[in-house]
């Protein structure tokens, strides 16, 4: 599936773009506390957690217990999962390949 529209702009390139040239996980930490609240950041962790251990088939309970979010933010992982853009399949699927 595409991206959605609604998303691109040319504001949302740049900022894509600033990302892709960070070149180390420190140069993500500086960059993301300046850009983002502490709380955004750990929203965005959390979800890829979330994402991870939907994709063990782990227990919404288990999720919740493990990452503190809420069954609404699991529901909306798992919908992006099946039904997304493909960006937690491709960055799982990354993920697992530089595991490995």
């Amino acid at each position: 599936m595409s991206s959605d529209e609604r998303l691109q702009n040319p504001l949302t390139d740049a900022l894509f773009e600033a990302v892709l040239l960070l070149k180390s996980k420190e140069e993500c930490y500086r960059f993301f506390e300046d850009i983002a609240t502490v709380a955004e950041i750990k929203a965005l962790a959390q979800r890829l957690e979330v994402a991870k251990m939907l994709q063990r088939n782990e227990t919404y309970t288990a999720i919740g217990e493990v990452t503190g979010v809420s069954t609404a933010t699991i529901s909306r992982v798992k919908r992006c999962l099946n039904f997304g853009a493909d960006g937690y399949q491709l960055i799982l699927q990354r993920l697992q390949e530089q595991k490995d």
